[in-house]
């Protein structure tokens, strides 16, 4: 078997039966400003104000979100309990293999897997696609005659994710000061902005009826769906948080931090999004109608309404376009470790391959050349129909969801029993209540955004969302029927035997690993 690892955390991944080959590079702050970068949420909030404004106007957007970040937190925390217990790269496929009924372990695994994998891929385009649209809103906001053709977004969309990939394939070592960089030029994105518009718009701002209780439905569906049709936005802005998760094997203390990191960038993200929301709709003019008409697009002619000036804007505007590139960095990085793990455990087509990580460059270069290029496909299916890339990003969304409520639905149906002892217990009255909103949200969202935006249908506006997850789905029935049915079992554990028996051996309690690790691991390799 080779020797023991002297570390805690390469002996509990072991013990959950995967060797260490990732270096933990990234320290707390870093993952948080991993994570903080792929929620980018007042960045993503403010670039996708177009999903939310005719769909409830202001109350959707700002009360949109905090249904949103309440929801999403309950789900954060809930998540967070598996993360402690199972701290692996594989994340939510990894937990409901070990909590699942044993007959349903392989086929819920790899469905969870499957969903989890095309969720990350396809959010590695929203950063690309919403850069894309700010940068040809700059042109239509100097040149008001131009007519911005596909192939331009496309191009720009193609720089975004070749950057993403060169940095992650190539700096691999500097990604943790990356995400440090991100996470401050984020902050301080939003502070200049913040302190820029109040003080340009002073004294002529919207009123606070505007602000928070203005409503808006211009998508022909009444107006409850409609405004539950807003909530778009504020899953776009606060979905990813699986991302610490993902790369939970590159972080030191893993099961202690881990939660903690995924419950602060809910929050934080939330809290953000809130006041930078507040402060756009304060400072907007008060024209919804002229909002989301607009050429430059609904966060740029916001910022222009405020400084009156179109340079000022533009330069404003940059602080959320680097934080978009940031963005896709980090969620190329989080959908490249997914793709690893999941192969890894022989959830893909040529595992093997795809589940190799490079000597020299210390990371999974082969997954991140698959995301990359199923990203530029993504990005092909965008010229020739905006409405099926749209869909995909929505699917992503869509996917994400339905990731984090099967293994918390999984646990609640086993009378939440099933998760050993760990750093991380939510109160027992508040974990139910916490995984059953969460459960209830991603049922009502998932059916919601399956919706066509508004009414009536046509070809041209219908939410091809459903077709993009379908096709997901058929996708990994297929190769289920083909493959998997003979050879995926689940997260491999023959490894974690091993360890188990040396670590009962040995007596091996010492370097910080926890006591209560061979308990734990007993209890997965019984289940």
């Amino acid at each position: 078997m080779g020797p023991l690892p002297q570390n805690a955390d390469e002996l509990q991944l072991e013990a959950l039966g995967h060797r260490g080959e990732l270096k933990r590079n990234f320290s707390p702050l870093s993952m948080l400003g991993l994570a903080f970068a792929i929620l980018n949420s007042w960045t993503a909030l403010s670039a996708s104000l177009s999903l939310a404004l005719p769909s409830g106007g202001s109350t959707s957007v700002v009360w949109g979100l905090v249904t949103a970040g309440i929801c999403n937190l309950c789900l954060a925390a809930s998540l967070a309990e598996f993360l402690s217990a199972y701290p692996t790269a594989g994340g939510q496929y990894h937990w409901v293999a070990v909590i699942a009924w044993k007959k349903w372990v392989p086929l819920l695994s790899w469905i969870t897997g499957w969903i989890n994998v095309s969720g990350w891929i396809a959010l590695v385009a929203s950063g690309g696609l919403l850069g894309s649209q700010l940068i040809v809103g700059v042109i239509s906001l100097y040149n008001p005659n131009y007519v911005p053709e596909r192939w331009h977004q496309f191009l720009i969309y193609i720089g975004y994710n070749v950057a993403a990939f060169v940095v992650n394939a190539f700096m691999n070592n500097l990604l943790p000061y990356v995400n440090k960089a991100a996470i401050t030029w984020s902050i301080l994105g939003f502070v200049v902005i913040c302190i820029t518009v109040l003080a340009c718009a002073s004294p002529n701002y919207s009123s606070a009826h505007f602000v928070f209780a203005e409503f808006t439905n211009e998508t022909g569906w009444p107006d409850g769906v409609a405004w539950l049709l807003g909530l778009l936005q504020g899953g776009l802005g606060l979905t990813g948080y699986d991302a610490v998760a993902h790369m939970i094997e590159e972080i030191p203390n893993a099961a202690v931090e881990g939660p903690k990191i995924m419950i602060y960038c809910v929050g934080i993200g939330t809290f953000t999004g809130f006041i930078f929301l507040v402060v756009l709709l304060f400072v907007s003019g008060g024209d919804t109608e002229a909002i989301i008409t607009s050429t430059a697009g609904p966060l740029l002619q916001i910022l222009y309404n405020a400084t009156q000036n179109r340079a000022g804007a533009v330069c404003l505007l940059m602080f959320p376009l680097i934080c978009l590139l940031f963005a896709t960095t980090s969620i190329m990085t989080t959908s490249s470790r997914m793709t690893y793990a999941f192969a890894r455990d022989g959830g893909l087509p040529r595992s093997k391959f795809f589940a190799k990580v490079h000597s020299k460059l210390g990371l999974p270069l082969n997954s991140l050349c698959l995301t990359t290029v199923l990203v530029i496909i993504f990005g092909c299916i965008f010229l020739g129909s905006s409405s099926a890339f749209n869909a995909i990003i929505s699917a992503s969304v869509v996917a994400l969801g339905v990731s984090y409520a099967i293994p918390i639905a999984i646990n609640c149906l086993r009378g939440r029993k099933m998760l050993p002892p760990r750093a991380f217990v939510l109160p027992s009255a508040f974990a139910w209540f916490a995984n059953l909103l969460g459960i209830a949200y991603v049922i009502i969202t998932t059916v919601l955004f399956v919706f066509p935006p508004e009414l009536p249908v046509t070809a041209s506006n219908m939410n091809y969302c459903i077709v993009a997850f379908a096709i997901i789905i058929i996708i990994s029935t297929i190769q289920w029927f083909v493959d998997g049915r003979k050879n995926f079992t689940g997260p491999r554990s023959e490894m974690g035997l091993e360890v188990l028996e040396a670590v009962k051996s040995q007596g091996n309690t010492a370097d910080g690993i926890d006591p209560k690790l061979v308990e734990d691991s007993d209890r997965l390799h019984q289940h």
